[in-house]
């Protein structure tokens, strides 16, 4: 499987520890999700990578948070495509068009091939945004998983 060479279990686990030892920092939980190619259901119906993402959203639970600060970074390994998929917590306080520049440049990263570094790279700029925004609040707790999912 394409998901499994570009990010093996090594690389996962970085991920892993990656955002672990980030989300100590502020009030987020970032979800990280990889799928080697849009389902069929998706091409067929004209519907696009974005909305494939917001289903994963709800798949995977990433809304299930006590003050709605999960966020999902999808990657779609097929066509290079990332969407950032923030919870209305993490709307209400991250200023608009923060994301683009993160997906930018994992973007540039992925192009290249370099799926590990592109992935840490993203990883840590939206660590780097939540710590600014989005403080760690009273009785913080880790309540999403931090092992990234091959979808």
């Amino acid at each position: 499987a394409p998901a499994s060479r570009a990010f093996p279990p090594d690389a996962m686990r970085e991920i892993q520890d990656a955002i672990a030892a980030g989300e100590v920092k502020h009030d987020g939980e970032i979800c990280f999700a990889v799928e080697a190619r849009l389902p069929a259901r998706y091409l067929i119906g004209g519907r696009n990578v974005r909305t494939r993402a917001e289903s994963v959203f709800g798949d995977l639970k990433v809304w299930d948070t006590e003050r709605r600060t999960g966020i999902l970074i999808y990657v779609l390994l097929g066509d290079y495509t990332i969407e950032i998929i923030p919870d209305r917590g993490v709307v209400a306080r991250v200023p608009e068009g923060s994301w683009e520049r993160i997906i930018g440049f994992m973007a540039e990263q992925f192009r290249k091939e370099q799926w590990k570094e592109g992935a840490l790279a993203g990883i840590k700029a939206t660590h780097d945004l939540l710590e600014l925004y989005l403080p760690p609040g009273p009785g913080r707790r880790n309540e999403l998983s931090d092992a990234p999912v091959v979808l």
